[in-house]
């Protein structure tokens, strides 16, 4: 009996001393904390080694998001969250962490506005291991066409302004010195860019409204895309020549630039598709640099979409990779309308696709003038993101960020002007030839 008790207690320590080793898993331990802030949304997401499980709420008086995650402990890393909120973000206003309950750790996410809060996980995928996500959207989505055109009015004010204040600043020194002649001193203001290709009346007549460009740099947020040898990411280049872009793009009369992000956070593929039709756009053009399995490969590509397979297995494998993005970047495939992600890869047309392949041509053409291409034609295969039925739709691959001498040049912001000048050049070449049609909604 005495030694039945004494093997117990043997036990039984040992058993304590397992429970309070350190390697135990108990439950969750928190890898990373980051805060994606945007006007579109904010996201929060916690990376873990296992999956967390959380319940949420809203409330009101002030406005804020209540969340109690399962199975977890106070931490440094989780800690860190509350210093990773941004004074401009839109939509967070504070963060503040509590052990609500053994084995429950609170979040509380105080608001600037009212919110649609998701919360989903997300399984190990890439470099990241388990992620409880946390998106913050807008009750009421703002109107992106309107948006577009209030900016060009407000454009249109600023020019007009600084006009008047040059004048009005002449007019003054003529007043002072009235026997003194002085030659007007207007504020410089960027001049449009002018095409380099004649455009005759006829095709002058039918451009008659504002032409949007969607612009849409690739990745963004949790998904890096690519990283180069030194460690250049794909998501931060590609934003900065879309950004260049969209300038070139504003400079020119009567056109207006749209882009599907213009932070750093991260959009679903079916949603940058989504966002260039509800503001009519007359051109979808999607900008990557990417990377392949060894470092030799180099080169500019632009590739359309394919409704008969791939044009090579290269195009194809690209495509493919492309289109694991939402995996990567984190999209709630729940929450998704599940029939119009079907519309989406079934609403191809042959005229789109013609359409785009002569934009892609003109792109590509003038592309061939900065450096060497990876192909010498415009490649095809279903790429998801080019999917929109009725806008013409390219990507671009403007170098290779996997080769060491292109991933200086992608870094170098001269290369990235002489690759935007190229761009503005092809699409000013594909407006001359194609005349955008009228919207049933004027501008």
């Amino acid at each position: 009996m005495i030694e039945s008790r004494r093997r117990l207690l043997r036990s039984t320590g040992s058993l304590a001393l397992l429970l309070s080793a350190p390697g135990l898993v108990w439950g969750a331990n928190i890898v990373a904390v980051r805060v994606w802030p945007a006007t579109d949304y904010t996201r929060v997401t916690l990376e873990s080694d296992v999956q967390l499980q959380a319940r949420h709420f809203l409330m009101e008086d002030p406005p804020r998001v209540v969340i109690d995650i399962e199975g977890l402990e106070l931490s440094p890393q989780l800690r860190e969250l509350v210093g990773k909120v941004l004074p401009d973000d839109p939509y967070i206003a504070g963060i503040r962490i509590g052990q609500n309950q053994p084995r429950v750790v609170r979040l509380v996410i105080d608001l600037k506005q009212l919110v649609d809060p998701q919360v989903f996980t997300l399984p190990p995928v890439a470099a990241y291991n388990h992620r409880l996500v946390f998106d913050l959207f807008p009750t009421v989505a703002p109107d992106p066409l309107l948006a577009l055109i209030r900016e060009k009015e407000q454009a249109e004010r600023q020019a007009q302004s600084a006009i008047n204040d040059a004048l009005g600043e002449f007019i003054d020194r003529m007043n002072r010195s009235p026997s003194v002649a002085t030659a007007p001193t207007p504020a410089p203001a960027p001049a449009p860019l002018t095409p380099r290709e004649p455009v005759d009346a006829k095709t002058k007549s039918k451009i008659d409204r504002l032409v949007i460009v969607a612009l849409d740099p690739g990745h963004g947020g949790e998904d890096p895309g690519a990283i180069g040898p030194s460690g250049l990411k794909e998501k931060d280049v590609v934003l900065q020549i879309a950004r260049k872009l969209r300038d070139h793009i504003n400079a020119q009369p009567n056109m207006r630039a749209m882009m599907t992000r213009d932070a750093d956070f991260f959009v679903p593929l079916h949603q940058r598709v989504e966002k260039a039709r509800r503001v009519q756009a007359d051109l979808f053009i999607s900008i990557h640099a990417d990377a392949f399995i060894t470092p030799h490969a180099r080169g500019a590509s632009v590739f359309a979409l394919s409704d008969r397979g791939a044009t090579s297995t290269a195009a194809r494998w690209l495509a493919n990779k492309e289109n694991a993005a939402d995996l990567v970047g984190g999209a709630n495939l729940r929450h998704n309308d599940a029939h119009v992600m079907r519309a989406l890869l079934d609403m191809s047309t042959t005229a789109q696709i013609n359409d785009s392949l002569k934009l892609g041509s003109e792109v590509l053409g003038q592309i061939s003038r900065v450096g060497r291409l990876h192909k010498r034609r415009v490649e095809q295969a279903g790429f998801a993101v080019l999917k929109a039925p009725d806008i013409p739709s390219i990507l671009v691959e403007t170098a290779f960020i996997s080769n060491p001498e292109e991933e200086a040049k992608l870094r170098d912001p001269r290369y990235q002007d002489e690759l935007v000048d190229a761009m503005m050049s092809g699409i000013r070449r594909y407006f001359a030839k194609n005349p955008p049609l009228a919207r049933n909604r004027q501008l």
